[in-house]
């Protein structure tokens, strides 16, 4: 399996609406970072990742694609990319 790409070295802020899925980019290559536009269709080793908002708030979603908690950041960023 390929790795994805490291579309940030931060996570990204979104304001999520209670009741709202969302769908995370897994291959880093998506325009809309953090969410899917389909680029992984040429890598057919991606799929998005669905996260369904329980509550409104802001949540923090991964940006190195390298999280254990995907989609959802959980500061694996801050390691050094290797």
């Amino acid at each position: 399996m390929a790795n994805p790409i490291r579309a940030s070295d931060k996570p990204f802020a979104v304001s999520v609406e209670a009741g709202k899925d969302y769908w995370w980019c897994a291959c880093g290559q998506s325009k809309n970072q953090p969410f899917c536009d389909g680029s992984h269709k040429a890598k057919a080793e991606f799929t998005p990742v669905k996260y369904s908002a329980t509550q409104s708030n802001t949540v923090f979603f991964c940006g190195c694609k390298a999280s254990a908690n995907k989609p959802l950041c959980d500061g694996t960023h801050k390691k050094p990319v290797s």
